[in-house]
């Protein structure tokens, strides 16, 4: 029966040591395993030993003695529930089995039991463990080794055994399906262990083609976001320096514990809980940079989880030729994603067949709804139906219809439908002082992160990959900067530039993934020119029939656009379609269709391409940090003034 040491008050408070045959030591020198710093300690105050199966506590002829239930004690076999009390601090004494029997160890809100034996350890909370927070975590802990102690919360996990596991739809976790983008500049930046064990064979593709922010020639990779997080988190259950706690992250809740914590990492996506809750820290975020005409944009897309017959070749041209629909794949499996009108959001809505009345359940959790037979799409966790599928004939269903048709889709590989809302502001600062330093506290940094800092409108394909540039930037800075001392402002310069830096340019490509500026130079959101598109083609004369032999001017613009794209192409992407190839698939459209993906407008790769965001600049061996060179005050007309400055080598 394992035994194990709990802190009770004092800096170790909350933290655990689990006892084996060595030998525990406490005191004030630096080579004890429980380093005490109050001055009643002694240099080897106390010692518990392994004596024919039970563990002995012996006082070393301490100064000021050690005590066991407040009794004073040289020598003392330990039972369950002793308390042990050394200088000013206090230690439980418990078998491993009763913490358990009373609550899993889990729950306990403890790091891993090595923390008492390493209390100069950097203590490090996260918020949240998506792709975001596990990568930091990895990636910190890679950096750190045998320095740093992490604990994780995350309440989409569930224990299953000794491991923690994401929860599944029985527990009321949807899990995300999604295909994501992964540039080559971040994945390498990753550490090999995480590489290996996320781009398996067969679990990735290189769809997209070698672009500015593809490093050595490597392609992006399109990889599905649940098997990130799947990988990375069965990664993080292997590394005793992590511990993973399946419960959503309380702020007010740990406010204490978190004074006894060096970095609290906020990764708890868009609509974080806890950034809000140290909003004062953080600064009020700016939503008038977002902004038409005094309204903060918002897109609201419908995601149809399908599979596409056509090459990946075929797939990128038809998305990046138009604004209307993206196709982001894993070898044709993925999420078609549909861009809506006004109106068409106010179509985005479920109804509950029992109570017959409208529900929003897809538009304002947003849910997941799957495919049943007769053609529905329910909610497993609520039971509703998505309305437009049930009316067959319904404008928003036909438009669906039509987007399948334009990536090739049969509509029986329309597995499932989702929305997301997607909208951004401008942040002030990404790092903030949650609590001084104090005699009794380290003093706690907090850290914006992934989406909880930068919620970008993913049509360009950014907000993973900004997610994992900022984790990277963090994980730098702190392993460069942890020497056991308190952390400071200055500390973090570089974490904060390259922050300001992600925001900069990946919230300016997705600024203008929302809108288009006309020969006039009139600014207008994409959703309401698709809107205004539909219109004109309503109140126009009866449009002729589709087909190869009907004139179409719409289709010959659209055509030529993507000849014209299929060009730029050529280069980094073997495999384009012909002219006729593409001639014979837009011809099978509607010419409604046809309009609104012609005036939808291509991807603005002028403005959205160009130099891309490297943190390297700021953590290169040679990147200087400037300061004053002092001078010598014997030397004349030195004084104060500007100095000449001088580049010093980086942390």
């Amino acid at each position: 029966m394992s035994s194990v040491i709990v802190g009770r008050t004092g800096p170790f408070s909350g933290q655990s040591v689990v006892l084996g045959t060595a030998s525990l030591r406490f005191g004030r020198k630096s080579d004890n395993d429980v380093i005490i710093l109050s001055t009643s300690a002694s240099r080897l105050h106390a010692e518990i030993v392994v004596e024919e199966d039970t563990f002995v506590l012996h006082d070393r002829n301490s100064r000021n003695g050690t005590y066991v239930n407040e009794q004073r004690v040289t020598r003392h076999v330990l039972a369950p529930g002793d308390v042990i009390r050394i200088g000013d601090e206090t230690f439980l004494f418990e078998t491993q089995e009763a913490l358990e029997t009373v609550m899993d160890l889990s729950q306990l809100d403890l790091p891993r039991p090595t923390a008492l034996a390493n209390p100069s350890a950097l203590r490090v909370t996260i918020a949240g463990g998506g792709p975001v927070g596990l990568a930091f975590a990895l990636m910190l802990e890679n950096a750190l080794q045998g320095r740093v102690l992490i604990t994780v919360y995350e309440g989409r996990w569930a224990k299953a055994g000794s491991a923690v596991v994401w929860k599944d739809e029985t527990q009321g976790n949807v899990r995300r399906q999604q295909v994501v983008t992964v540039q080559s500049r971040q994945y390498l930046a990753l550490t090999e262990e995480m590489q290996s064990a996320l781009f398996d064979a067969g679990q990735f593709s290189e769809m997209w083609p070698v672009g500015p922010d593809s490093v050595d020639g490597r392609p992006p990779r399109n990889i599905r976001i649940a098997y990130v997080e799947d990988r990375l988190l069965a990664l993080a259950n292997s590394k005793s320096a992590i511990r993973l706690i399946p419960k959503r992250f309380d702020a007010s809740e740990h406010e204490h514990r978190l004074t006894q914590e060096h970095v609290l990492a906020i990764c708890d996506g868009g609509r974080s809980r806890t950034r809000e809750h140290y909003g004062d820290r953080f600064g009020a975020a700016d939503a008038s940079i977002y902004s038409l005409d005094g309204e903060h944009l918002q897109d609201v897309v419908l995601g149809l989880r399908v599979k596409s017959p056509l090459t990946d070749q075929m797939s990128v041209l038809l998305t990046v030729s138009q604004n209307r629909f993206l196709l982001n794949s894993l070898r044709g499996e993925g999420f078609l994603n549909m861009r809506l009108t006004r109106e068409e959001i106010k179509a985005v809505v479920g109804i509950d067949p029992v109570r017959q009345v409208f529900e929003e359940c897809i538009a304002a959790r947003p849910c997941v709804m799957s495919r049943h037979e007769d053609n529905e799409f329910v909610c497993p966790t609520h039971g509703t139906l998505f309305l437009p599928a049930l009316l067959r004939g319904s404008a928003l269903w036909k438009r669906i219809q039509e987007g399948l048709r334009l990536f090739g889709v049969a509509e029986d590989d329309l597995s499932a439908i989702t929305s997301f809302r997607l909208d951004m502001v401008q942040r002030p600062r990404f790092t903030a002082q949650l609590s001084r330093s104090t005699a009794a506290s380290p003093g706690t940094y907090g850290f914006l992160l992934g989406d909880a800092a930068n919620a970008i409108h993913f049509w360009p394909g950014r907000g993973l990959n900004s997610g994992l540039a900022s984790a990277v930037s963090l994980a730098r800075s702190l392993s460069r900067t942890w020497q056991g001392r308190p952390l400071r402002d200055a500390d973090f310069i570089r974490h904060e530039a390259a922050m300001s830096m992600l925001q900069y340019r990946h919230k300016s490509r997705a600024w203008n993934a929302m809108v288009t500026t006309d020969e006039q130079g009139v600014t207008r959101a994409i959703k309401d020119v698709i809107a205004r598109s539909m219109e004109e083609v309503q109140a126009g004369p009866q449009a002729p029939a589709a087909g190869p032999e009907a004139e179409q001017p719409d289709l010959e613009s659209l055509l030529e656009r993507m000849v014209a794209i299929r060009e730029r192409l050529a280069t980094r992407l073997s495999g384009l379609p012909t002219d006729e190839e593409l001639r014979h698939h837009l011809a099978t459209l509607a010419p409604t269709t046809l309009r609104t993906l012609q005036e939808s407008g291509a991807w603005d790769t002028l403005i959205v391409g160009g130099e891309e965001a490297d943190i390297d600049l700021f953590y290169g061996a040679d990147a200087p940090i400037y300061a004053p060179r002092p001078r010598d005050p014997r030397v004349a007309g030195a004084g104060p003034g500007p100095q000449e400055p001088a580049p010093l080598n980086p942390a």
